[in-house]
């Protein structure tokens, strides 16, 4: 890409005369004219240098201000007029007019011949554009190259960082940092303190068009960085952002820029189909697992030999969390929408659990935009590291998830029930509108065997089992059954109630042992127990 400056600068060209000292020069040229049309501009491309005698307008110069607003209009890089013939000298009303709206206005010796110049200059912007091909040729060979013998994305940026002399940054759609030139390596600030202030210069980037702006360098000076998105996927792109793209050295230009991208969207897209086969070689073996187990007359499988290279290990707890984007109507592959989300879902989760959770374990459903979670031991924090870390998601990307519990259990070949109890707690959390972050299983058998009772029986089992709690006015009789309810909901287990009722672990204590006074029985008997939880559900609608 040639601008006015570069072209007016070359030596060939030192008779041409700029007129108006706030002309912008900055401007791209790709093409010479010759006219002495006045109305030019609508047969013109863009970015086209303008040569003219100005014929039309030996006797009203005034008539040049029109045609410079019309090149302006068609985006034009200047008008160049040839003195001596027509024009002895270009009026200063139009000098100043160009000035006024920093149009180039070029002033053509009299012995310069339009054709000769328009010659002269073509021929420098064809060979500039020959060249600059080559190059990028260049680029794409040394790439497919790469490409061919299997080299990393760390490879490529490095290489490429290399090519162009400047540094290179690649971030994934969650916009982190994965590859970065080896210019950073001798830097006091990480490629992480550049990419800090793109984030704060632009929170959403342009998942179509390139970007260029100013950051600080590390001396605190400004400096240009230009963005393009990389399609990997249809809608969540990947970015690279390139470090003081005005000095590349020449014959460096876009057209090599792009080629690289090319490249670098096949290596990325290459690399996500691979995680995507291995993603379904664990989709089938936990629908294998899952349906072998709820299939009694198939000849049970040893599924911890089978699993130990998904990472399933020998375990005295195994639970499992169904995952879903919320606010997504349909649970069906449809659309290729669906299809990044879970993958970039599986993406994330894979990373951000990996620092709380030693043996958690993701498989996608086969043929859903769902996920399951497997945890494999057990962490009282669950709730809020979940909630926290789809909290981040959404921070980055419009995604929002939903969690929903099944029980956990000591034996590997329990995990269908535990999976059938999270399929139970999704499809009852994404009937409500809106889905709930988090979903539990509720035991819902037993309640339809009263279904068919009256009214009376029921109330007086409830209030026979609750006595006081049944149906409670006073508000620290409601308090206390709410308290109950939430213990037992969570196996009865201090820690996981104060934190879910935001109350003090002694709280939870005291008012657990107020409510046995109450109910003259310790809640932990197995008999009392579903007695309890029945007469809590069966009450529940009159609170």
């Amino acid at each position: 890409m040639t601008t006015m400056k570069e072209l007016l600068d070359l030596p060939r060209f030192s008779d041409l005369k700029v007129l108006n000292a706030g002309a912008d020069l900055s401007h791209a040229v790709t093409s010479i004219e010759i006219s002495e049309t006045p109305d030019v501009a609508f047969y013109i491309p863009k970015d086209v240098f303008l040569l003219t005698t100005a014929m039309s307008y030996k006797n009203d110069q005034q008539g040049l201000i029109p045609l410079i607003d019309s090149l302006m209009r068609v985006n034009a890089a200047g008008l160049g007029i040839k003195v001596g013939r027509f024009l002895p000298e270009i009026d200063h009303v139009i000098i100043n007019y160009a000035n006024s709206v920093r149009f180039p206005l070029i002033q053509i010796p009299s012995t310069t011949p339009l054709g000769t110049l328009s010659h002269q200059m073509l021929n420098y912007l064809w060979n500039q554009k020959t060249e600059q091909m080559s190059y990028a040729l260049d680029i794409q060979k040394r790439f497919s190259n790469l490409l061919m013998n299997d080299a990393s994305i760390a490879r490529f940026i490095s290489d490429f960082g290399k090519m162009i002399k400047t540094p290179v940054i690649l971030l994934n759609p969650f916009r982190q940092v994965i590859a970065h030139s080896k210019h950073f390596t001798q830097s006091s600030k990480p490629a992480e303190y550049y990419v800090g202030q793109v984030h704060e210069k632009k929170p959403h980037l342009s998942a179509d068009t390139t970007d260029s702006f100013l950051i600080t360098d590390m001396d605190n000076q400004e400096m240009q960085i230009s963005i393009y998105p990389i399609r990997a996927n249809n809608y969540f792109p990947y970015y690279l952002i390139i470090l003081r793209p005005e000095q590349i050295p020449y014959p460096v230009s876009e057209f090599a820029v792009d080629q690289a991208s090319m490249v670098l969207s096949f290596v990325i897209y290459k690399n996500l189909k691979v995680e995507e086969s291995k993603q379904d070689i664990r989709s089938d073996y936990f629908k294998q697992l899952i349906e072998n187990q709820q299939t009694p007359t198939l000849k049970q499988k040893n599924w911890l030999d089978l699993g130990q290279s998904f990472g399933i290990i020998n375990s005295h707890y195994y639970q499992v969390i169904y995952i879903n984007c919320r606010n997504e109507k349909s649970s069906i592959f449809k659309d290729k929408l669906s299809r990044e989300k879970i993958q970039l879902v599986n993406q994330w989760l894979s990373d951000a659990l990996a620092f709380h959770f030693r043996d958690a374990l993701l498989f996608p459903m086969k043929n859903t935009n769902h996920l399951l979670l497997l945890l494999q031991s057990k962490n009282e924090a669950i709730d809020d590291i979940l909630r926290t870390t789809a909290e981040e998601l959404e921070k980055v990307l419009p995604i929002s998830l939903a969690f929903s519990y099944g029980h956990p259990y000591e034996k590997i070949d329990m995990i269908a029930n535990s999976y059938i109890e999270a399929k139970i707690a999704f499809d009852e959390g994404f009937a409500k509108d809106p889905q709930p972050r988090i979903s539990y299983y509720r035991p819902q058998g037993m309640l339809s065997l009263f279904e068919r009772m009256q009214s009376d029986e029921i109330k007086y089992f409830c209030q026979s089992v609750l006595h006081e709690l049944a149906y409670p006015e006073e508000d620290a009789m409601i308090e206390l059954r709410r308290t109950l309810k939430t213990y037992l909901d969570y196996q009865c287990e201090i820690t996981r109630t104060s934190k879910a009722m935001f109350i003090h672990r002694n709280t939870v204590k005291y008012r657990i042992n107020h409510c046995e006074e109450i109910l003259g029985t310790p809640i932990d008997d197995p008999n009392f127990s579903l007695n309890l939880r029945l007469a809590l559900e069966l009450s529940q609608d009159d609170e």
